[in-house]
């Protein structure tokens, strides 16, 4: 079974998802799902309740549900229950809720929209660029955010070629590339720029996602070019790559005299872009 991790957005609520390309079926995180339709604070008590229900009702939804694994704020993975498109439908009837129908109605079209990607693979870059868009991100900076879900691509296949492993080594690999570069570990970055669960890619402005984008890059083709054996060795590719953007990150400040690495998020550049607006009008 191949997996393809996504977030799918209703209503600007963050939905994850994974597809299964062996049997095309989406599969979606129920938590997400409670708390989307509820607004429940709990989702997770919500859902254990409604579990609890279901048994006593001898609901055969129950026994449909399957634990996958998704990646947490803290690069690792979590198991959570998920459910396919077809069992939503069924679990949907069990939540009362004025969100039901456009709900199902989303459903429906995240379906199709797959079917679609997968004979155009052209589409699934263009409704990331409308998502982005919707979020209120500047043209400029998805351009440079859609290269850098490329060049990342690039880098998590040669560590599989490299027979690394997809979770903790991914994860221990990028925090060092990050640390390296930007002298930041991953959740020393997201701190600084006040983030918890937020991507902190989609929080980077356009010059971190360059310096980024340059680390990872380096670091794909020094790993080509020494062929590391192991995890060990892979750490030490991970470093010259880093190390590569480092310096031209300190070339840069030592230019400009302003820090690269900035405490600004998404939330604070949008607000600070509608005060100038306001101020323009």
């Amino acid at each position: 079974m191949t997996k393809k991790e996504a977030i799918q957005l209703f209503e600007d609520k963050q939905v994850r998802v994974q597809w299964d390309d062996n049997g095309e079926k989406w599969y979606l995180s129920v938590i997400d799902i409670i708390r989307t339709l509820t607004d429940s604070t709990i989702p997770k008590r919500y859902w254990s309740d409604l579990k609890k229900k279901l048994i006593l009702e001898g609901s055969q939804l129950y026994e449909k549900i399957v634990q996958l694994k998704f990646v947490a704020a803290d690069g690792k993975k979590y198991a959570t229950d998920c459910l396919e498109i077809q069992d939503v439908f069924r679990l949907i009837q069990s939540i009362p809720s004025p969100k039901a129908e456009p709900f199902k109605l989303w459903l429906a079209q995240i379906a199709s929209e797959r079917i679609d990607e997968m004979q155009d693979p052209e589409l699934s870059i263009d409704r990331a660029l409308e998502q982005y868009l919707k979020l209120g991100y500047s043209e400029s900076w998805i351009n440079q955010r859609l290269k850098s879900i490329e060049i990342r691509k690039e880098l998590t296949d040669e560590w599989k070629n490299r027979g690394l492993k997809d979770g903790q080594q991914f994860a221990t690999l990028t925090d060092i590339i990050t640390k390296t570069w930007s002298g930041k570990s991953t959740r020393e970055y997201k701190v600084f720029k006040g983030l918890k669960k937020e991507n902190l890619r989609d929080n980077m402005t356009n010059t971190e996602l360059i310096l980024n984008m340059l680390a990872e890059a380096s670091t794909k083709d020094i790993s080509l070019a020494v062929e590391p054996e192991n995890f060990e060795e892979s750490k030490n590719v991970a470093r010259q790559g880093g190390n590569v953007a480092k310096v031209a990150r300190k070339e840069l400040e030592s230019k400009t005299g302003k820090k690269v690495v900035s405490p600004l998020n998404v939330k604070k550049v949008l607000e600070i872009e509608k005060t100038k607006e306001k101020a323009d009008e």
